[in-house]
């Protein structure tokens, strides 16, 4: 189909959205807060000093503090051994004001980070990636007790901008076990006709060029051109990439997986970057942590 000369796509509001889902979220801790005389509780626990690690784990606490969840900060130093931040993960696994436990990820060099995420109790696991979590959210029929924060935050970006996920063609960018992986199961739940293409996958742009549905998650900034984009097709950009810009007190901007700029001629929805998928992360993980509670509170 042509689309007129000046076509716009329908710009998806991360921000807006988001906001929308932290009211709601608001209203339900203060009923369980009168009710029960009890917050949400969310252990963010983070290891060494990595600048965009902190910068996200303040944005957690800060959004917390927000809404009326109680957030339990554990900082440990770069060299802390495994077995004491295991140890850690156990404390907090027996604290009964917990009702999530986050562990910021990268994690040191030294410490295997698969060992550390299957210690988290699975009634808390907020970020969705236990094992068994993936494994149920894998199996027709299962329902995994947490999503993953950032794919949930895709797919609820989709349905509250009206797209239709039911029987459309989605094409997922990206294999990552945080993002592409679940991404590709969640719409697979959802009745799409799901291919994933990766970093071996040759001439991607005649696949993706195929799908109604996009969702972006190589790291590869600005790889999806426009070219690449069925008219009118839902585009979700998950990428973050710094790239160098000279004219910012920076010295970089962020851009996304998609050539944004190009694709809004084509595309019938379209999240920036920033300002897209990035907030609906923080709202899922704030979502995730309110059903933990719920399932404990008042039970």
């Amino acid at each position: 189909m042509a689309l007129p000369v000046d076509h716009k796509a329908n710009i998806i509001d991360g921000k807006l959205i988001a906001q929308t889902i932290r009211s709601e979220i608001a209203a339900e801790v203060s009923v369980l807060v009168e009710k029960y005389g009890k917050a949400p509780g969310l252990a963010v626990v983070i290891v060494g000093h990595r600048k965009d690690s902190q910068s996200y784990v303040n944005m957690k606490r800060k959004a917390c503090a927000e809404l009326g969840i109680r957030s339990i900060d554990i900082d440990l130093p770069e060299q802390v051994p495994e077995a004491e931040l295991i140890a850690k993960v156990h404390e907090l696994n027996d604290d009964p004001n917990v009702h999530g436990i986050l562990v910021q990820l990268p994690l040191p060099k030294h410490i295997n980070e698969e060992k550390v995420l299957t210690e988290i109790s699975l009634e808390k696991d907020v970020d969705g990636f236990h094992p068994l979590n993936i494994g149920k959210l894998a199996m027709k029929g299962r329902d995994p007790l947490f999503l993953p924060c950032t794919p949930k935050g895709c797919i609820e970006l989709l349905k509250r901008s009206g797209v239709t996920i039911k029987g459309k063609r989605a094409v997922v960018v990206g294999r990552s076990n945080i993002v592409g992986l679940p991404v590709s199961l969640l719409l697979l739940k959802e009745d799409a006709t799901v291919t994933v293409v990766h970093s071996r996958t040759p001439d991607p742009q005649s696949i993706i060029c195929e799908a109604d549905i996009v969702i972006a998650a190589a790291g590869q900034a600005m790889m999806i051109k426009g070219s690449w984009i069925k008219p009118g097709a839902a585009v979700i950009d998950v990428g973050t990439n710094a790239v160098d810009d000279a004219s910012r007190k920076s010295g970089y901007r962020l851009v996304g997986d998609v050539d944004f700029h190009e694709a809004c001629k084509v595309a019938g929805w379209i999240t920036p970057v920033p300002g897209g998928v990035g907030p609906m992360t923080v709202a899922m993980l704030l979502k995730n942590t309110l059903d933990g509670a719920k399932r404990v509170i008042g039970q």
